[in-house]
């Protein structure tokens, strides 16, 4: 990764103090994409709201909400979601093996219903859009949430990833992943 062009805030603005406290660790320590966004308040507040819908109200399954957010970060070269999200992923039930063909895009392995995902996340990358052979693949296990979840979630993913990728937001240490090469 390139230098640090937006570099996190050291002193929390009081419009954002709320929400930076909520995202404290154990340690008080808070993750530099939070840091780093709350440095325009105003944006950092709204983005949150659909995080937060995206981490923690999303219908789609933790492990499939994994496979979508990893393959968007190893489509956009994205480190610092690649070096966070294997640990999320790994907690949702994804196996080490598994986030390795997620990286390398490799096809073989996967469940019918995994595959699909992983079409409709490259698909988007590609084409802005779902193939109508892909779609179909999808509506026969997910319900209209879910598949609007799964579009919203690559969309928010890939938004946050040109952010962090064009701040030059640094993963911090303890983050050993190396991050996808897109």
């Amino acid at each position: 990764m390139g230098e640090v062009r937006i570099s996190p805030v050291e002193e929390w603005p009081e419009d954002a103090r709320a929400a930076l406290e909520r995202l404290a660790g154990p340690d008080g320590a808070v993750p530099s994409v939070f840091t780093t966004l709350a440095r325009h308040p105003h944006l950092f507040n709204r983005w949150l709201g659909l995080g937060n819908h995206v981490l923690n109200a999303s219908t789609l399954p933790a492990r499939t909400r994994e496979l979508v957010i990893l393959r968007t970060a190893a489509r956009t070269g994205a480190a610092y979601e690649w070096a966070h999200h294997t640990v999320i992923g790994r907690r949702a039930g994804l196996t080490d093996e598994e986030i390795a063909r997620i990286a390398s895009g490799e096809a073989s392995g996967w469940a019918a219903t995994d595959l699909s995902v992983l079409r409709a996340v490259d698909e988007l990358h590609e084409t802005s859009h779902v193939s109508d052979a892909t779609w179909s693949e999808l509506a026969r296990t997910w319900e209209p949430e879910q598949l609007m979840d799964l579009v919203m979630t690559t969309g928010f993913y890939t938004m946050t990833a040109m952010a962090l990728n064009a701040f030059g937001v640094a993963v911090e240490p303890g983050f050993e992943e190396p991050g996808p090469r897109a």
